[in-house]
């Protein structure tokens, strides 16, 4: 590291392991611990640390809690926003096995956010499902998804096992999906989500935002998901 350099040390060394990441080191490849870090660059814990912490927030890298830092896959983890309202979908299309775990299910009144983002009158009755997507059995993403009981009134738990929703949609209530628009932020995992992703509590997640419309332009989901930021990476693509 260039102590003259105006470039604070640890985005310094922040570019070196980069540099290393791309130019061959493997996915899942484990790095050196912080004291052989700190010994082999001349550098502090802290900066270390602080190095670390910038290349999880890019997603460069990963922890285990016990058995230490890795190195992330940025070749599989690319999802184009434009089409990747289907996590099934989506991870096929990564050669990933996509599992879907049902943490709750329930019928609820529509407080007037989500009544706000239904298009529905508040007090009407929303189906909530809290569902954990797994990949290749590793945890991915936390959806909490709320549809307007009036559209899918009796749709079951058990069938939601059997089938993905989107194809709940079209096959059993003859929904058409239009479109979804989806937003999305970065944050820091809450200790209920941190428990269910197998992250450290405050570890960097993307929240993401969904409303899908059948072609009534009628809003049949908002989903708000917790993506793991260590598993995730979005493309954009403009046409004109």
């Amino acid at each position: 590291m260039d102590n003259s350099k105006k470039q604070p040390l640890y985005d310094q060394l922040v570019s070196v392991i980069i540099k290393k990441i791309e130019d061959g080191l493997e996915a899942d490849t484990l790095l050196p611990s912080e004291r052989e870090m700190s010994e082999q660059y001349d550098l502090s814990r802290t900066t270390v640390r602080q190095a670390l912490q910038e290349l999880e927030k890019l997603g460069y890298i990963y922890r285990r809690h016990g058995k230490g830092t890795f190195v992330a896959d940025l070749s599989k983890q690319t999802m184009n926003l434009a089409g990747a309202y289907s996590f099934t979908d989506q991870m096929k299309s990564l050669g990933k096995m996509p599992e879907t775990t049902i943490l709750s299910f329930e019928i609820v009144e529509a407080k007037k956010y989500f009544a706000d983002n239904l298009d529905l009158t508040e007090g009407e009755s929303l189906i909530k499902i809290k569902r954990l997507r797994l990949a290749d059995g590793e945890p991915m993403m936390v959806e909490r998804s709320y549809l307007p009981q009036k559209y899918f009134g009796d749709l079951t738990e058990e069938l939601l096992q059997q089938k993905p929703l989107y194809e709940i949609f079209s096959e059993e209530y003859h929904q058409v999906i239009k479109l979804a628009e989806e937003e999305f932020y970065a944050s820091v995992a809450i200790f209920s989500d941190a428990e269910q992703l197998a992250i450290q509590e405050s570890a960097p997640v993307l929240n993401l935002i969904r409303r899908t419309y059948n072609e009534k332009n009628e809003v049949i989901e908002f989903t708000l998901s917790v993506a793991r930021a260590d598993q995730f990476r979005y493309k954009i693509i403009h046409t004109r």
